[in-house]
């Protein structure tokens, strides 16, 4: 029976793919902060959901994912879907950086302790939620654009150490346009808003075809492949 860890199962994205893992027949370890939150995927599965509640700024987070993996009898498959975002349009010292400890820090904290441990077993599969706000620098949050291209950068070098070692790691950079998750709560109203569970279920195909990057979906692709090709001369001139 294949096993999935999922950090952040308690809301949004984390919550749905663990729902669609859960009724393929996988064996799910599920952290987040919120444990009430994660009794509700455990009442679905009762014999084949371990809950482990977890903080990915917290300095004991790498013990606690090892302990949920020696909980759950190993780990095959990694998937990350915590994080924090906001508009800072003032920039408040406390939401930049909050948000780099916990999309930086936090971020490389998992997602090193998985590699680490995918390495001692020779193989496995990391599969994390960055963002199209990776692409570019962007004025109205620029903490929460920054940690994201961060990520996206963490993981390729990563991909390209596993490689160099002889490792069967494989890697899923996951990058999600505007979804409608509590994550995205507030005044400001999005564009071309996804439904979650319908990139839930993207997110997995990326990662069954072993995705290398996947953009979802793709209005978000050519609107980021366009952000590419503005000159930085002009992209710091416009007004977001």
């Amino acid at each position: 029976m294949n096993r999935i860890i999922i950090i952040g199962a308690s809301s949004g994205l984390g919550q749905q793919v663990a729902k669609l893992f859960l009724e393929r027949g996988w064996r799910l370890g599920v952290a987040a902060r919120r444990e009430e939150r994660l009794m509700e995927l455990k009442q679905l599965a009762p014999d084949r959901v371990e809950v482990q509640s977890l903080d990915v700024t917290a300095a004991d987070a790498a013990m606690r994912l090892r302990e949920l993996i020696d909980r759950l009898g190993g780990m095959d498959l990694f998937f990350y879907s915590s994080g924090i975002g906001k508009q800072n349009r003032t920039l408040t010292p406390d939401i930049e950086l909050n948000t780099v400890s916990t999309n930086g820090m936090g971020f490389t904290r998992m997602i090193g302790e998985a590699y680490r441990y995918f390495a001692e077993q020779g193989k496995g599969h990391i599969a994390a939620i960055t963002s199209i706000a990776g692409t570019k620098g962007l004025g109205p949050a620029p903490s929460y654009s920054a940690t994201k291209a961060f990520q996206q950068n963490y993981l390729q070098a990563l991909e390209q150490k596993a490689n160099a070692r002889g490792l069967d790691i494989r890697f899923t950079d996951i990058r999600p346009g505007f979804v409608d998750t509590d994550l995205l709560n507030g005044d400001f109203r999005y564009p071309m808003m996804l439904r979650p569970e319908k990139v839930a279920r993207q997110i997995v195909h990326a990662i069954d075809a072993h995705r290398h990057v996947k953009v979802i979906d793709w209005r978000y692709a050519l609107l980021t492949a366009l952000w590419r090709r503005v000159p930085r001369f002009i992209w710091r001139k416009l007004k977001l």
